[in-house]
């Protein structure tokens, strides 16, 4: 009877751990997970701090505290997009009642106190970026503001988080870590230019499978606006710019980074990108998803490339 309940409390506490991780969206959680120990390890780089010990502590506590507050937002957001997600995305958690709406609330409530109060025992830095950051992500999703009813603001609010808020935020709070006071340097500078016009590609690109719950619920997009194959074409010459912008960095030698492996990585994915999206079927819902993730997948990708240039400069 014992080994009964063991086994069916261990299931309960399974599916909730696989739901919790779904609502969590994995793909955020990576992102914002690669965008921590990138940063960590460009900030070595350029700080010229390779042997200055590993400072796990700092790392994990920075580490937690943007996780939480990748939750808090993303948690919001689909609080408050019940109804639009059971068209766009009904595997979500709250759109599938999966979690209730109070589970939910519960979960954005519990994960953005703790943001900010481990971000305010690790730093100044790190606490000011992370309240900023869920300040934005609030007054995206929460109504009455709600800025994602607007393309413009819901652009400017999801690549100044990511783009520029976290890149320069983390590495003012790891320079801080490594006791290295000096200004934001040019490679820094570069990344957080490449994710920022990339953060606004791929803005673009996730509302163009989402249509049809944007339109129910008169979300006005830049999909909507613009008709998803402008959208899409406009999105993909924005990343096309961003490629060629890097291999030009490292064929100047304008920014501490290894140049041969600057230019011969993007220059391979620049290549891959513009192979792949000429072939895509705007009318395939499937295969729009499908060129998005692979455009996830190279963001992801970027804060381990680049942080590895740096490392070899």
């Amino acid at each position: 009877m014992n080994q009964f309940y063991q086994q069916n409390y261990s299931r309960i506490v399974g599916n909730w751990l696989n739901t919790f991780w779904r609502f969590s969206r994995p793909d955020t959680i990576i992102g914002t997970s690669l965008s921590v120990w990138g940063l960590y390890f460009l900030s070595l780089g350029v700080t010229d701090s390779k042997f200055a010990g590993f400072h796990i502590n700092q790392l994990l506590a920075t580490w937690i505290a943007c996780l939480c507050g990748n939750i808090y937002i993303v948690g919001l957001n689909q609080v408050e997009d019940i109804e639009i997600d059971k068209i766009n995305r009904p595997d979500l958690p709250l759109a599938s009642g999966d979690f209730t709406k109070e589970q939910g609330q519960l979960i954005v409530i519990i994960t953005g106190i703790l943001a900010l109060v481990i971000a305010w025992l690790t730093g100044p830095s790190l606490f000011w970026m992370v309240a900023i950051s869920l300040a934005i992500g609030t007054a995206y999703s929460l109504p009455p503001v709600r800025l994602k009813r607007y393309p413009f603001w819901a652009a400017l609010c999801i690549f100044s988080v990511r783009g520029t808020i976290i890149n320069l935020g983390l590495f003012s709070h790891f320079s801080w870590v490594f006791q290295k006071s000096q200004g934001i340097p040019a490679a820094v500078w570069f990344l957080t230019v490449f994710i920022l016009v990339f953060t606004f590609a791929i803005a673009i690109f996730k509302d163009i499978p989402d249509l049809p719950g944007n339109k129910t619920y008169n979300m006005t997009t830049f999909t909507i606006q613009l008709r998803p194959k402008r959208a899409f074409y406009l999105a993909l010459w924005i990343l096309i710019i961003c490629y060629t912008g890097m291999i030009l960095v490292g064929w100047l030698k304008i920014a501490a980074v290894n140049s041969l492996f600057l230019i011969i990585t993007h220059l391979i994915i620049l290549i891959s990108v513009w192979w792949h999206g000429a072939g895509v079927n705007i009318q395939d819902k499937r295969e729009i998803r499908g060129f998005y993730q692979l455009i996830c997948k190279l963001f992801f990708l970027e804060y381990i490339l680049f942080p590895i240039a740096c490392l070899l400069g």
